[in-house]
């Protein structure tokens, strides 16, 4: 049996992860999203942070209806809540809203104002972190937009993963691509950006622990810039 003819209801799904992503290492975004999407079904399901709709529109090809996990930090951009509302009016899926147990005025009642910048691991936990587990419990396998290019710490990720820490398969169909890949993909597909990509923020997070880069920089500096942080914590 090869790794594009497994049997869903005896899936083992450590088992599988080695040969999968050894099988499709190099494969087209399109063919890991059907390979995926065939093997796990309706228990697969998409994150995307709203900064563009390329995963969003490569996947809904394949998987018409597919859920698309949106978390609703409270305090996104309003540009990116627009771009939230606008994939789900035009695109084929199913956009869930994901939100924190606690509202920003409930945190800043209990831990102080402005977390984010006192302790920014922390707030990025309990904003996104958390409750992206949370939402993520009832399926077997995620779709993920990273891409290598983006931080060092993903320089070494596979196509397929064990995600160990949620007990569950990650997919990252777009992972060898580049930031040019991208832009031409979305240039010749006409995808939903972001409008914040045209205004100096390449890469886009919380309106708090955001700023615009300058042209040329690396296009993530402008997040958590001067704490010493890459990552919100999602992809470790």
């Amino acid at each position: 049996m090869t790794v594009l003819e497994i049997d869903r209801p005896t899936l083992d799904l450590e088992d599988i992860v080695e040969s999968a992503a050894s099988a499709l290492e190099g494969a087209p975004a399109l063919e890991v999203i059907r390979w995926a999407s065939a093997t796990f079904g309706d228990r697969i399901c998409l994150t995307s942070s709203m900064s563009d709709a390329a995963l969003i529109h490569l996947v809904s090809k394949v998987k018409p209806g597919i859920d698309v996990l949106f978390v609703d930090t409270g305090y996104h951009f309003a540009e990116t809540i627009g771009t939230r509302d606008a994939v789900e009016a035009v695109y084929p899926v199913n956009v869930i809203n994901v939100t924190p147990s606690r509202t920003v005025a409930e945190q800043e009642a209990a831990l102080g104002p402005r977390l984010y910048g006192r302790n920014p691991d922390l707030c990025c936990h309990l904003r996104k972190v958390e409750p992206l587990g949370r939402a993520l419990e009832g399926y077997m396998a995620w779709f993920s937009g990273i891409r290598r290019d983006e931080t060092a710490s993903r320089r070494d990720r596979r196509v397929v993963e064990w995600d160990r820490k949620r007990g569950m398969v990650k997919v990252n169909p777009i992972l060898g691509w580049t930031q040019e890949d991208m832009d031409n993909y979305m240039s010749d597909n006409g995808v939903l950006v972001n409008p914040l990509h045209y205004d100096g923020y390449p890469s886009i997070g919380c309106e708090p622990c955001t700023s615009r880069v300058e042209p040329g920089d690396d296009p993530r500096s402008g997040r958590w810039a001067g704490m010493g942080k890459t990552e919100c914590g999602i992809h470790l």
